[in-house]
């Protein structure tokens, strides 16, 4: 078996690596899902009402619908001839010198053009006293203020909130057309990778790498299928791939196997049954990255090759795998939000690499307080555990003393 040890390849940053990977994806198709599957989603079709909304003019609060003209001044004495609920039509019209009592909703009957508040009037037996004046159209909303008939309420592309959700359901459109998840196939492989509900045996861990980037697929969206553990034979690797294709995987992320060590299989792989694009940033942790694409029948499939150790992999996803599934469901590729932070201790470094370091934060008078949390290894998962954000390090800062500000991509 041949080992990859092209150490002269020159490595890429980490901006240059994310621009091939969002080159390499596509946004997917659209299915049509139930309304309620829909929060967070694109849509792919025009929504427009199937009726004006509200669809009749209705009352805005509890009290008498009166006509204005007789209520334009403070005092005014009107006899009560009916009264109705939402849901229903009022038997009786409004004339001069009459109210009806009416409920929030509910239709404004005929001659009515004004709700007067039941907090503004005195009952006075089958009469009513009106204790302010009132404008005419007071407390009324008019049919089809919301939406009309025909209108269209949404275009192709919007996100969906729950908001969203609600105008759906109130124009009668229970299914919508959004592009579809994509289904993210997760591989872990090596000897010493055993699965969570096993118990390790001497120089064994068990696979927190799927469990971690698993979760981390569902807050971006994607569906996660999880594969298991391919021990290091290059042909249990193929198998692995085989069966996330299988599966009509759009993307597959392996863990471990993407270094220059003799049982590093990954990149093997990937470049016989593919085509390699990189394995190498200007990054820590996660300088062993590969990045490429499958060949399938139905077409190239990206593959992002994790380091092995939890914080690298995790990381990468976060930095590289996030934007790529929010690209392939057609959503906006906004950063995490970040905040400035002042470091409580100083920082060395000198291998010109972009340095990721795990750090609680305070808050205090003058913003952020930047700690790191403790031993910074790539394989110290309990660093991003007790995190609150990322402090990121950039290239050319080799030392950075206690007090330094830095930009930390928040943990939320």
């Amino acid at each position: 078996m041949t080992t990859m040890r092209d150490e002269r390849r020159p490595v890429l940053g980490v901006e240059e690596a994310l621009g091939r990977i969002l080159e390499a994806v596509r946004v997917l198709e659209p299915e049509r899902v139930p309304a309620l599957e829909a929060t967070g989603r694109v849509l792919a079709e025009e929504v427009t009402a199937d009726r004006d909304i509200p669809p009749l003019t209705n009352a805005a609060m509890d009290g008498y619908a009166v006509r204005g003209a007789d209520v334009a001044q403070a005092g005014a004495r009107l006899r009560v001839v009916g009264e109705v609920a939402a849901g229903h039509l009022s038997a009786v019209a409004v004339g001069p010198g009459e109210a009806v009592r009416i409920m929030t909703g509910a239709p404004v009957p005929d001659g009515a053009d004004t709700v007067v508040r039941f907090e503004d009037t005195q009952p006075e037996g089958e009469w009513v006293r009106v204790t302010r004046a009132y404008s005419t159209g007071k407390n009324v909303r008019a049919a089809g203020e919301d939406v009309r008939a025909g209108q269209v309420v949404m275009r192709p592309g919007k996100v969906l909130r729950p908001q969203e959700i609600g105008m759906l359901a109130a124009v009668g459109h229970l299914e919508v057309l959004v592009i579809r998840r994509p289904r993210v196939a997760i591989l872990a492989t090596g000897d010493e990778v055993v699965p969570p509900e096993s118990v390790p045996g001497p120089g064994q861990i068990r696979d927190a790498n799927s469990y971690t980037v698993a979760a981390q697929v569902r807050t971006f969206g994607g569906v996660p299928l999880l594969l298991g553990v391919a021990r290091d034979r290059e042909e249990l690797v193929r198998r692995g791939i085989r069966e996330a294709l299988a599966r009509r995987a759009d993307f597959i992320i392996t863990s471990g196997g993407v270094s220059v060590g003799d049982f590093d299989l990954v990149k093997q792989v990937l470049a016989a049954a593919g085509e390699m694009r990189f394995w190498s940033l200007n990054m820590k942790p996660g300088r062993p990255l590969a990045f490429g694409v499958i060949r399938s029948a139905a077409g190239d499939v990206p593959l992002l090759g994790l380091p092995g150790n939890p914080v690298a992999a995790m990381l990468s996803v976060e930095l590289f795998a996030r934007p790529a599934v929010l690209k392939m469901q057609g959503l906006p590729i906004r950063p995490r939000r970040t905040v400035t932070a002042r470091l409580t201790e100083p920082i060395e470094r000198k291998d010109g690499r972009r340095h990721y370091l795990r750090v609680r934060l305070r808050r205090t008078e003058g913003g952020y307080e930047a700690t790191l949390t403790g031993d910074q290894g790539s394989g110290i998962l309990n660093s991003l555990v007790l995190a609150d954000g990322v402090a990121v390090i950039p290239e050319e800062a080799d030392h950075l003393p206690a007090g330094a500000a830095v930009e930390v991509i928040l943990l939320e």
